[in-house]
């Protein structure tokens, strides 16, 4: 079935192309393709100005050195040539500029580029007949250290709130325990801890993962430099409990019943706290009871912080007090 739909449309083809109107699209097509070769030859041949980002990698750093500056990712270069000459840096991604650290220091504790040496580098890159315009920086200066750093702890600023029937169930943890900091002359004293940027975060409903930069110091370099900070967030779950009602500060050959002698504790837990049965203590105060109404209020103790959303049926009990005589 299908060879024979197959050999049905090449007839159908065929018979397309030898036709007035298929022979017609046909040339049509062939001066378009003509054309088009045309138009790339004359683009090649005619000078045209183009802008590149160029990769930058420093490289041979040994390993005792740690560079605190910035170093750019990449050259901004405007550059003027014939199309023929740019063609090779205008699909794929371009080959990286790579600057020796050895042989480039200049002066103590930085590497230093002058904007001769970096031209001269990009003049290579782009080959003969290429016309340089521009460079974006045009000078580089990195400073370094061999020094081997300083590790100190990290401080999350965090401003995070979850979703109504959920609950932050623990404290925010960072992916490491802390970074490595590198000064020029050392780290100073007065710096005993980094802390990431300030970051906000509300309507959690999961545990969530956030990728935070480190609050960057001045003169400094800070490794790593961005961390991930993850949110421990947990639904709420409800949990009811019968509770027997006690009684506290009952005078001496008084005693006081209550109806209902147990009431039920509602309130929101943690789903990792659910199984965990809560020393939940519910009392009245004998010297609170409300003779007017013959009701007293129901209090409860015991409940730790995670359990949120507390209710109590009822809130109110009515009493009898009873003396004895002895």
């Amino acid at each position: 079935m299908i060879v024979e739909r197959i050999k049905l449309l090449k007839e159908k083809l065929q018979n397309a192309l030898h036709s007035a109107k298929g022979k017609d699209a046909v040339l049509y097509l062939m001066c378009v393709c003509v054309a088009f070769i045309f138009w790339i030859l004359l683009s090649l041949d005619s000078e045209v100005q183009r802008d590149y980002e160029v990769p930058l990698e420093i490289v041979d750093v040994p390993d005792s050195i740690t560079l605190i500056g910035n170093v750019p990712s990449y050259f901004g270069v405007s550059v003027q040539g014939k199309g023929s000459q740019l063609i090779r840096f205008t699909w794929g991604k371009p080959a990286p500029v790579k600057i020796s650290f050895n042989g480039n220091v200049s002066e103590k504790n930085t590497l230093s580029l002058s904007k001769l040496k970096i031209d001269s580098r990009l003049r290579d890159y782009f080959g003969g007949g290429v016309q340089i315009t521009s460079v974006r920086p045009d000078t580089l200066r990195v400073p370094f250290t061999s020094s081997p750093g300083v590790s100190l702890p990290i401080v999350i600023q965090a401003d995070v709130h979850p979703s109504l029937q959920s609950v932050i169930s623990g404290k925010l943890r960072a992916n490491v325990d802390s970074v490595r900091v590198y000064g020029v002359n050392g780290v100073p004293h007065s710096i005993r801890y980094v802390q990431t940027e300030h970051f906000s975060r509300s309507g959690l409903t999961d545990t969530t993962v956030v990728e935070v930069n480190i609050e960057p110091v001045q003169g400094l370099r800070i490794i790593p430099d961005k961390i991930k900070v993850t949110i421990p967030i947990e639904p709420l779950i409800l949990k009811t409990r019968s509770v027997l009602v006690e009684r506290v500060g009952l005078p001496n050959n008084t005693g006081l019943i209550t109806f209902p002698a147990r009431v039920e504790v509602n309130y929101l837990v943690p789903m990792s706290e659910y199984n965990k049965d809560f020393p939940i203590t519910a009392f009245v105060e004998y010297s609170a009871v409300n003779h007017a109404t013959q009701k007293a209020k129901v209090h409860l103790s015991g409940l730790p912080q995670v359990c949120q959303n507390v209710s109590v049926v009822p809130d109110s009990v009515e009493y009898i007090i009873e003396r004895t005589n002895h």
